[in-house]
């Protein structure tokens, strides 16, 4: 086709000169007029249309369809039987794999040493000892019992360190505590953000301006003592200062305003026996007072603490003969005891014996005049060395 030799501006002033017309219908009119032009067409035209294009595409795509159908499902049938397999291999291999795991945690939730421990009577170490570290580092959390009557230290070691500080690791650990699965309070996370000052002579806790923790005496008291235990049993931490949101100090009930409080490593506790429900192996819990020598706490030791539901931890071994100490060494005597046995409870009281020896400063026991050569994990042959922490857990 010929290009017009006309421009656009050309165009439109021609347009202009031409004479104007007018369409004097109603609108109304001229509507109906289109609606019944519309009206006339033919209402199934269209759709037979569609419908014949449709049957002519379905007779010339059909065995293609079918083809394509067939192999999807049987690509379906036969990765699900392969899926089938797979699962049915894992849950073969996870049942392998829990059995294991199941076995592994009993012979280790206690304590990081292995086999040989439980081979030994059926009884295991439930403290943390030298042997177990193996390069990592010791924390100890204090947990109240249900009751909030008395402070529990569950001890763990952290492996993964990546040289964080002490309170880096205590603050991101701490989550992972299990304390209701323990037979414990349901305490940690504690709602708090710490921080060590610039010098390191104190840590700074901050909580919210909602803060739960002056809500009620034993709450209270807990949060405080719960702090102080568990900084002094994992730092050299002197001093807490509180601020609530920024702003210094704390309000709580009995303490009023408190803006510091003093942390003191408390010794000289005589270790009871405190069974969670349920469970057949005590925590070895430390007693309220404090004691002015060794012989006054082994004495503690031989009764109950009904008020505090604290069990005697030396009934497995009395009577008790010749107690000494010499040269940091706790040195006693089970003469004439005969029917001393062999089980979890007196392997328990060794324990007991032995992190009460440490509250006293001393780092060694003997046990003399034993019936039997051993006790659970312990060889009463040789000196036993003390523990570095009471009850080990494993959160990692």
């Amino acid at each position: 086709m010929k290009k017009s030799e006309w421009s656009d501006r050309e165009l439109e002033e021609l347009l202009r000169q031409m004479p104007k017309m007018q369409d004097h219908r109603d609108p109304r009119d001229i509507y109906q007029n289109l609606s019944l032009k519309k009206r006339k067409t033919k209402p199934w035209l269209l759709p037979g249309i569609a419908a014949a294009a449709a049957l002519l595409l379905f007779f010339i795509l059909a065995p293609k369809l079918m083809d394509g159908t067939n192999f999807t499902y049987d690509q379906a049938r036969e990765e699900k039987s392969s899926a089938n397999k797979e699962t049915q291999l894992a849950d073969r291999d996870s049942a392998v794999d829990l059995k294991k795991e199941d076995a592994s945690s009993k012979e280790q939730t206690y304590s990081g040493t292995a086999k040989t421990d439980l081979m030994k009577a059926e009884s295991i170490k439930t403290a943390v000892y030298d042997d177990d570290v193996a390069g990592g580092t010791v924390f100890t959390y204090w947990i109240p019992d249900p009751q909030a009557q008395i402070l529990i230290p569950v001890s763990t070691i952290i492996h993964d360190t990546q040289d964080q500080s002490w309170l880096t690791l205590y603050t991101k650990n701490m989550a992972n505590l299990k304390e209701v699965e323990w037979g414990l309070s349901d305490l940690y996370p504690l709602n708090v953000t710490m921080e060590l000052d610039k010098n390191n002579s104190s840590v700074m806790v901050d909580v919210p301006s909602d803060h739960q923790y002056g809500q009620g005496s034993a709450n209270e008291t807990s949060f405080i003592n719960v702090l102080k235990k568990d900084i002094s049993s994992n730092s050299n931490i002197k001093k807490i200062k509180f601020s609530t949101k920024g702003v210094p100090g704390i309000e709580l009930g009995n303490y009023g305003h408190l803006e510091e409080a003093d942390v003191v490593l408390e010794k000289k506790h005589a270790f009871l026996f405190y069974y969670p429900e349920g469970s057949d192996i005590p925590f070895l819990t430390p007693s309220v007072e404090t004691f002015n020598d060794i012989n006054t706490a082994l004495e503690a030791m031989k009764t109950d603490n009904a008020e505090l539901g604290l069990k005697s931890s030396l009934l497995p071994l009395m009577p008790l003969h010749d107690v000494s100490v010499s040269d940091k060494t706790l040195i006693l005597s089970l003469k004439g005891n005969s029917s001393v046995q062999n089980n979890q409870q007196t392997s328990s009281s060794i324990e007991a014996l032995l992190l009460t020896a440490k509250e006293f400063g001393l780092e060694k026991m003997v046990v003399k005049d034993s019936a039997i050569p051993t006790i659970g994990p312990f060889d009463l042959s040789n000196e036993i060395k003390v523990p570095i922490a009471p009850n080990f857990r494993n959160i990692q």
